[in-house]
């Protein structure tokens, strides 16, 4: 046996935070490939709408909550290694079948080829059945792919809280956390691309198979700390320094904490403060993620494929990434330096970035002048839920026992899922019927789809400010729950 070094500390719980950001990043860019490439790419194909794809995506979010209700108490049950390695093999696969629902509906309908749907009059009965039956074969590859993506963020907080002290979570979260908005940043570059070179089919492949890359390296990496040769005591030591004892001597196994039943986790108010909080604000992330590639393309003409559509996602992302990475040391700061306790730190960071998203107001009117306006304020308003999400996932770790992190991380997602549903589906349907309204439907100025939009990024600058109240009600003080023996 290697004997444990304890002269100087070992730093593997970053290459753990290493693995959760490039799953998170591909994560994203498996969910991102439809927000690119659905336009320009496999609408006409289909013949979808606005409201086609709100279905697709809003129906997606949904089948996502349901999973998230399950996912979490998966990831507890099955423990953080096998947990992970499922749900990424099960949304990588859903990612990669997308790429035959052209196939399958052209044969389904029986056309030669995917060119003779493209030429399909536009509004017939042909066009109508065909966006229904490929609504339906996409709906199906989003529900495998929503199953796999729900485990994602269960595992990962598991993980975090298992490798990092609380006071270390909120920054570890936000690195791992900044996966999403890097993953949105490598999708404009890439995707586009893919599809214009490949088609759109290869576009869902290449990115899909990258999942399967990731798991040999989990294979090969993980084990919890204390089971991991690569952590010397040093580090076990630091990660571990939260526990009863001063200081863990050996590596004999410690008593394993008791699970919170899962129907007693909806009587604490440290529950419905995260499901609160996830349901205000994550449909605000996902709506923009959807949808900010077909606003370029609707309001300024640009397509996902263009340079300039791709420097205006980049630049949104971009900014996002670089700025919210930071967001994470915000209460470190409030604890160290001010000597707050980390929730009321981590309370008044989560109010500071609730105010970000009030620049979304903007961005519709600064859009007058150029498109550059609404790509800097979105990516703004996006840094500010990256940095609040980061938080209040850590939240979680500030409250509950280990044992049931997983089970609460699951079921805020669920929360945010049924949040983003209602968002993205309904904006579908809002865009349809604005854009044939016209100058009839006016708002702020804005006529016809422009209204409709502006009417969304309003509903999105003010929901981070209503959910920080609601929670700071529900929990006005740091107050762990603790479990009776």
């Amino acid at each position: 046996m290697t004997p444990i070094q304890t002269t100087k500390m070992s730093n593997f719980r970053w290459v753990i935070c290493a693995l959760l950001f490039l799953a998170t990043t591909i994560n994203y860019m498996d969910r991102q490939v439809l927000s690119l490439t659905w336009k320009d790419f496999i609408a006409p194909e289909f013949h979808w709408t606005d409201g086609d794809y709100g279905t697709i995506t809003g129906m997606f979010s949904l089948f996502y909550a349901i999973a998230n209700l399950f996912a979490g108490k998966f990831i507890d049950w099955m423990g953080t290694k096998k947990g992970y390695l499922i749900a990424i093999f099960v949304w990588s696969l859903g990612a990669v079948l997308h790429a035959g629902c052209g196939w399958v509906a052209m044969t389904v309908k029986g056309y030669d080829s995917i060119e003779a749907l493209r030429m399909v009059q536009a509004g017939s009965d042909a066009a109508v059945a065909i966006a229904s039956i490929s609504v339906w074969l996409f709906l199906s590859c989003r529900l495998i792919l929503a199953v796999g993506e729900a485990g994602n963020f269960p595992a990962a907080i598991k993980a975090t809280a298992e490798y990092f002290p609380k006071k270390d979570r909120a920054f570890s979260t936000s690195i791992f956390n900044s996966g999403a908005s890097v993953g949105a940043l490598a999708a404009p570059a890439t995707i586009p691309l893919l599809a214009r070179a490949m088609g759109w089919e290869m576009a869902f492949i290449i990115i899909g198979a990258l999942g399967f890359i990731w798991m040999g390296l989990w294979m090969w990496l993980y084990e919890k700390p204390r089971q991991n040769k690569r952590v010397n005591q040093a580090e076990l030591n630091y990660i571990e320094q939260d526990n009863d004892l001063a200081e863990v001597q050996d590596r004999d196994a410690v008593k394993e904490e008791k699970t919170i039943p899962f129907l007693k986790c909806f009587t604490y108010k440290q529950t419905w403060s995260f499901l609160v909080g996830k349901f205000m604000t994550d449909g605000v992330w996902w709506f923009f993620l959807f949808w900010a590639p077909a606003y370029f393309s609707d309001q300024y003409g640009y397509t996902s494929d263009s340079p300039m559509g791709i420097a205006l996602i980049f630049t949104l992302y971009a900014i996002v990434t670089i700025l919210s990475i930071g967001g994470g040391y915000l209460p470190t700061y409030f604890v160290d330096k001010k000597g707050m306790n980390p929730y009321l730190g981590r309370m008044r960071a989560m109010f500071i970035f609730a105010c970000f998203p009030v620049l979304g107001l903007f961005a519709q009117p600064m859009g007058a002048y150029s498109a550059w306006w609404p790509a800097i304020l979105i990516g703004l308003l996006g840094a500010g839920h990256q940095a609040w999400s980061a938080n209040l996932f850590s939240t979680i770790g500030d409250m509950f026992p280990k044992s049931t992190i997983g089970t609460i991380v699951g079921l805020g997602t669920m929360a945010g899922g049924i949040g983003s549903m209602s968002i993205n589906l309904g904006s579908g349907k809002f865009f349809d019927w604005a854009a044939e309204q016209g100058a009839n439907f006016s708002f702020f100025g804005f006529d016809g789809k422009p209204a409709a939009y502006m009417v969304v990024f309003c509903i999105c600058a003010v929901a981070y400010l209503i959910g920080w109240c609601i929670m700071k009600a529900l929990v006005p003080k740091y107050k762990p729950i603790e479990l009776e023996d």
